[in-house]
């Protein structure tokens, strides 16, 4: 009864195969350029050495959506509609880098539409308006399309006509409404739904090559891919909403943090060999950013954990600047073994600093002790800088939880942790990103708006619960198994009372179907 977990990282790429919580398999290698490579390559790894046992689930954790954004590269010029009060003060991707919006604007266009904060209709839909900008896209060879309506995470019915509209005259067209994607706020949900609206076409090829992947490894199961909020969703959903998983290596790494510590409540620290990822868990996931996120130089408000990315790793460059030291950001990634000093390269990295300060027993420690005592303590004092600042900025009060150390870098940080909270250091650590897929449920999460009106609270939060377990449903998880596991309603206070109440709730499931799949021998 095994399942699969894959997270790819910009070094390494991790896998296990699992048998409830025991590892039975376990591959790193390098991270390949073109990431499906190496993913094949450990899939074909743990399967020859599982032998023909069954695997029931195979999730993968990728970083390329990720990258595909933050280098402007392998997306999909959008044409981007906004229904509101015309004329717009501002068109969508106005702010965006020149870089990016040059990759994805298709076009942009305000159509009159949008509600207000009450649900009632602002401007009637420009339905017509809607058709013509979709006939004009058609002709120019535009498929992908994103809609937003002022105030449609209270009222989506503005999105969904517009939405019926461009199908009724470009069926072939690939739609994403911004109320499925994130919350009050149009500029910045409307710029995750523009990213998801871009990411698409590529999400549909990658995943296409993680089916051959599973194919050529003969592995007949069905294929599931992180989120952001630590579970995952099956491919349809995947290919739907590719934005949702963007930051699904922390969350990997924090969900398999808890698991191998056992503890569900700390802050964990995932150190790979080109960035270190600070969090919290909180009941076992990670805790949900509250504010507006950068992606890319880009403004969004969509689902995204609360991570400090910090760029120190096992391959961070060290560099002397006078008597100043830092580490980082810049990594030798990928070709550590080749380029740190402990192995025989030229270029002093964080691994040669941690083996020179015997936190770590790795390479040839001779070599590592070309590095001055000013220039180790130095670096070893800007790593701690650099980490209790992180710690500080996750805390949710100050006061001291466990500190979860985990990744393949995570034994280089030694004694730079504070020492006022518990440190754990799992034994698994190296590999926690990867115990973290294999092992995470199908998790869905409804955040919006509801306007009350005539129903109250109760109906609106009944409502929300049944919309994220029908979601959770389609995302690939058994009905029988859905439960809540956190749910908050709260008044907008700035509106006059009893007008409206913002309700989130989280479920997750068990996934669906495994009595009947089994792997080809």
């Amino acid at each position: 009864m095994l399942r699969i977990g894959v997270d790819v990282g910009g070094t390494n790429t991790d896998a296990v195969a699992t048998d409830g919580t025991t590892i039975r398999a376990r591959i790193k290698l390098p991270t390949s350029n073109d990431i499906l490579t190496g993913i094949g390559k450990a899939l074909s790894g743990l399967k020859r050495n599982v032998g023909s046992s069954d695997v029931h689930s195979v999730v993968v954790g990728t970083t390329q959506f990720l990258n595909a954004i933050v280098e402007a590269r392998g997306l999909t010029p959008v044409v981007a509609i906004r229904l509101a009060t015309l004329p717009a003060p501002l068109d969508p991707m106005s702010d965006w880098p020149d870089r990016l919006r040059a990759a994805v604007f298709g076009a942009v266009h305000v159509c009159a539409g949008g509600h207000q904060y009450t649900g009632d209709p602002m401007d009637a839909l420009d339905e017509e308006g809607v058709a013509d900008v979709a006939r004009s896209a058609r002709e120019l060879g535009h498929n992908n399309f994103m809609v937003s309506s002022v105030f449609s995470p209270v009222n989506p019915d503005g999105e969904l006509l517009a939405q019926r509209a461009i199908k009724a005259v470009h069926p072939e067209a690939s739609i994403t409404l911004s109320h499925e994607i994130g919350r009050i706020g149009i500029l910045e949900r409307e710029n995750a739904a523009i990213l998801n609206a871009a990411l698409r076409p590529l999400a549909g090829r990658v995943i296409d090559g993680l089916e051959a992947a599973l194919e050529e490894a003969r592995i007949a199961a069905p294929l599931y891919l992180s989120q952001n909020d630590g579970t995952i969703v099956n491919l349809d959903f995947a290919r739907d909403y590719p934005i949702f998983t963007v930051a699904s290596g922390p969350t990997n790494s924090m969900r398999g943090a808890a698991v191998e510590s056992n503890t569900s409540d700390c802050i964990v620290i995932d150190v790979g060999g080109t960035t270190t990822d600070v969090g919290l868990l909180r009941g076992g996931f990670p805790r949900e950013s509250t504010i507006a996120i950068d992606l890319g130089g880009v403004r969004t408000n969509f689902r995204m954990p609360d991570v400090v990315s910090l760029g120190i790793g096992g391959g961070s460059v060290i560099h002397s600047l006078g008597s100043q030291v830092v580490v980082g950001p810049d990594s030798v990634g990928n070709q550590l073994e080749n380029k740190a000093l402990v192995f025989g390269g030229d270029t002093p990295t964080f691994t040669d600093v941690a083996v020179a300060a015997g936190f770590a027993d790795i390479g040839d420690r001779e070599r590592a002790r070309r590095l001055s005592p000013h220039v180790i303590r130095a670096a070893l004092d800007y790593v701690r800088d650099v980490l209790v600042a992180a710690i500080d900025r996750v805390s949710v009060d100050g006061a001291p939880v466990p500190i979860v150390t985990v990744g393949g870098g995570a034994v280089l940080l030694g004694d730079t942790l504070p020492s006022r909270s518990q440190l754990v250091h799992p034994t698994n650590a190296a590999i926690a990103n990867a115990i973290g897929a294999a092992l995470a449920t199908i998790g869905v999460t409804v955040d919006r708006v509801f306007a009350l009106g005539a129903r109250s609270r109760a109906v609106a939060l009944d409502a929300a619960r049944a919309e994220a377990r029908a979601r959770a449903v389609r995302a690939g998880a058994a009905e029988d198994s859905v439960r809540v596991v956190d749910e908050d309603d709260v008044p907008l206070t700035h509106l006059p009372e009893g007008t409206a109440t913002r309700i989130r709730v989280r479920v997750v499931g068990d996934l669906a179907g495994f009595e009947t799949t089994r792997a080809t021998a």
